[in-house]
């Protein structure tokens, strides 16, 4: 074994586990993809006892970018997935309008806006092989509908894995927009 420091390693402990299921969330950061079209969407968990657990394990983890990060395609086929989205927010922060275009088009407007997001679990071939799971966004509500929200099926996966191991994350359960 090559030599390790753990000097200065704080020994891992419990952690809580953010569980699929209807969650407040706050928007932290929006980076717009032109080219793309889409919005990559990083988000934190804003009411519970999970507040702020996805911005603690990204100060933990900082090379896990897509942690609490999904992307919004404003493709013209992923726009009523897009006006949802809008409409979330919409709802979900009083007066305030984000519609992508004639209204509010500026992006960084929406860091610091609440809206409802639920989280849905999926399967997936790791690099090993093996079948693991990991959460995605199914979908977006207005955040006073929080107690109308089912929690979502798992996705399970049917087929055996493809001879080539290299797998693609997933950033939403919505079509991928590249």
């Amino acid at each position: 074994m090559k030599h390790v420091d753990m000097t200065n390693v704080q020994e891992a402990g419990e952690f809580k586990k953010v569980e699929a299921g209807p969650y407040i969330c706050v928007i932290t950061n929006v980076e717009d993809v032109p080219e793309k079209e889409y919005l990559k969407v990083t988000y934190d968990i804003a009411a519970g006892e999970l507040a702020g657990y996805y911005n603690d394990t990204r100060a933990k983890f900082p090379d896990w970018a897509w942690c609490g990060a999904y992307v919004k395609s404003y493709k013209q086929k992923a726009l009523p997935m897009f006006k949802r989205f809008c409409s979330a927010i919409s709802k979900s922060n009083g007066n305030f309008v984000f519609d992508g275009g004639s209204v509010n088009a500026d992006e960084k407007s929406l860091i610091g806006k609440k809206l409802g997001i639920v989280f849905q679990e999926e399967e997936y071939y790791g690099n090993d092989g093996n079948i693991k799971t990991r959460l995605i966004v199914n979908r977006e509500f207005p955040i006073d509908k929080l107690t109308d929200q089912k929690v979502p099926k798992r996705i399970c996966l049917e087929e055996e894995p493809a001879t080539n191991t290299n797998t693609f994350t997933a950033a939403s359960s919505e079509e991928v927009p590249f």
